[in-house]
């Protein structure tokens, strides 16, 4: 089976703009660079990987570019910009013009204000992300999730991918309200989903069966816009091994023949991300 990771990262402790993890995360509390993914995903079919940012700084994103954007195994690139700079559109309009960036996260998870993206400071950086074809990929919480629709309503041009699911509260077992505003934005053609790090939103120790009903609800709303991400090296913090991953999602999403599978694991990453072939 074809794998392209639609949600992985790199870092190196200390290196420029880095600062997470540190010591409390000793599973991950080390470098991760492509080499170390390939050897992680071993008996498996990598066939490319979405980098994606993991620090709220400049300074992370242009080190992504040099120390795996030449790289043929990283095949798209989400960045990080400060959308409430005044200059920010320069920079997204710097970065669009780099091989392999193909969408910008801020960090929403990590500020305060759940209605951060509604604010009308950001619109010039979205703007400036719908004019050099830029997707949006949202870091977001359960809380966020109604001021994410209208956001997506607010720019329907703008392609937007939630991850890991919207971060549920799978750990506490909860399910609603997350369970209707995850069906609302589905209802949006601009909104897709990564089947992506789930395990880290459970109680240590919880067997990732557990998170059925959460998988079974977004396979069921997005069947055509789900992408799998394995949240590597993230995942390595629940104990799991890169394939531990790939089979519970196969085993949670239940895909529908090869055509379903296809999608899940590289297609639809494939077409959000504009990759080519």
């Amino acid at each position: 089976m074809r794998v392209l990771d639609a949600h992985q990262h790199f870092w190196k402790i200390g290196g420029p703009g880095q600062s997470w993890p540190d010591a409390e995360w000793p599973a991950i509390h080390r470098d991760f660079l492509p080499d170390d993914l390939r050897d992680a995903a071993q008996g498996l079919e990598l066939v490319g990987s979405v980098l994606v940012q993991s620090q709220p700084d400049d300074r992370d994103t242009d080190w992504m570019f040099e120390a795996a954007g030449p790289d043929p195994l990283v095949k798209a690139i989400v960045g990080w910009v400060d959308f409430e700079r005044p200059d920010a559109p320069a920079r997204i309009a710097e970065l669009a013009a780099r091989p392999k960036l193909r969408g910008l996260r801020p960090m929403l998870q990590s500020i305060d204000d759940s209605d951060w993206i509604l604010r009308s400071e950001i619109a010039p950086s979205i703007e400036a992300m719908l004019a050099n074809g830029l997707s949006f990929d949202a870091l977001v919480q359960p809380r966020h999730l109604a001021p994410l629709r209208q956001f997506a309503t607010r720019w329907p041009d703008l392609p937007i991918v939630i991850d890991h699911g919207a971060k549920p509260f799978a750990a506490r077992g909860e399910l609603d309200p997350w369970r209707d505003d995850i069906a609302a934005l589905a209802a949006l053609p601009n909104l897709y989903c990564k089947l992506s790090g789930l395990r880290t939103e459970q109680a240590p120790g919880q067997p990732a069966a557990d998170l059925a009903p959460y998988v079974a609800h977004l396979a069921e709303h997005f069947p055509d816009r789900l992408m799998w991400g394995s949240d590597w090296p993230v995942l390595l913090h629940a104990g799991d091994s890169y394939a531990d991953w790939v089979q519970v999602a196969l085993d949670l999403a239940a895909p529908s023949g090869e055509e379903a599978k296809a999608n899940l694991f590289e297609r639809v990453g494939v077409a959000f991300y504009g990759i080519a072939d």
